[in-house]
């Protein structure tokens, strides 16, 4: 999980975003006005991943103002346009998570996280794959073991929504923040055929001053 500032006016965010990308994205040049998936992905800091990087470029740019917001899109290219607007992520607060989020899109979801320590008090598994040679199979694991698990709570009321991420990452202040990831499923127990409930992997973060 990356921990994101978000920009505070149009040059910045065009001075870092228009960047020329990796060393081998010969192709792709600093400064020529466009932007691209190459130069949003290595800001970003991921590969080939278009709907992560929609992700980090909401959340960069979640206090621009609707002109700056507009003229940052018109600066990127044709295929950069079209995976912003496929991969668009939902905007929610914890409590509406469980009722409008939707499985495997992206979201920002505003709350204070609350994390969870104890196996004994949260229940929740998640299915991992195991690859042996050519043969992929599943296994059902706790969630608590994969990740550090949070309960996300909206700031004026105690309802909450489960959010996870790495364990090798800084732990999460218990402040109110934006946390932007994908929503996934979350099973109750193992013999659960289909999931009862979801959760957000975590990819960024950003507090709320």
């Amino acid at each position: 999980m990356k921990k994101v500032q978000p920009y505070q006016n149009i040059e910045e965010a065009l001075n870092i975003l228009d960047n020329g990308g990796r060393f081998y994205n010969i192709f792709t040049k600093a400064g020529d006005g466009i932007i691209s998936q190459a130069e949003l992905g290595k800001v970003g800091g991921v590969f080939n991943n278009k709907q992560a990087a929609i992700l980090f470029l909401e959340l960069a740019t979640s206090e621009l103002d609707k002109a700056a917001k507009g003229k940052l899109l018109s600066k990127m290219e044709a295929d950069l346009q079209s995976s912003h607007e496929k991969f668009l992520p939902q905007r929610l607060l914890p409590s509406e998570m469980k009722t409008k989020g939707i499985l495997s899109s992206s979201a920002i979801v505003t709350g204070v996280p609350k994390l969870t320590t104890s196996k004994t008090s949260f229940n929740g598994f998640i299915m991992v794959p195991i690859s042996t040679g050519n043969i992929t199979t599943f296994t059902m694991i706790p969630l608590i073991d994969r990740y550090d698990v949070y309960e996300l709570r909206d700031e004026a009321s105690s309802e909450t929504f489960i959010i996870a991420h790495s364990k090798s990452k800084e732990k999460l202040p218990e402040k109110k923040m934006k946390v932007a990831g994908i929503i996934k499923e979350l099973k109750t127990n193992k013999q659960e055929d289909v999931a009862s409930n979801l959760f957000l992997e975590v990819l960024y973060n950003s507090e709320i001053a």
